[in-house]
């Protein structure tokens, strides 16, 4: 079974950088798609970035785009979230997903989630 391992959350201030990475392990094909997840308190998870393993094309939501930043390197299988510019609205536990469905069907395939690491960016 693929298992995802987040790490790199932590404290922040408005206006900061934080990188997060993503540790793949069990992959058993290339065609599955790699994604981060927020979810802030009282608020519904958020996708925040997509891409295949397979490609170079990567989904932003609109709310990060232009300040977050998704890579990877596939020979490690080992994914990266770089966050810049930093808003108190960033406040939540980030996921890293991947699904055997396509970043704009998600949900339908079979999905494999790690357990979040905490990015707190306090004024």
């Amino acid at each position: 079974q693929l298992q995802l391992v987040e790490s790199g959350g932590g404290l922040v201030p408005p206006g900061g950088s934080l990188r997060l990475s993503c540790a793949a392990s069990g992959f058993t094909s290339d065609r599955y798609v790699i994604g981060w997840f927020r979810q802030a308190p009282g608020k519904e998870s958020e996708r925040v970035s997509c891409k295949s393993m397979s490609t170079s094309v990567t989904y932003y939501a609109d709310s990060v785009k232009g300040r977050f930043i998704m890579s990877g390197d596939n020979a490690l299988n080992t994914v990266y979230l770089q966050m810049n510019s930093l808003k108190l609205e960033d406040t939540a536990v980030y996921y890293c997903a991947s699904s055997t469905s396509g970043c704009d069907s998600f949900y339908r395939g079979s999905t494999y989630w790690g357990r979040g690491t905490q990015v707190t960016v306090s004024s």
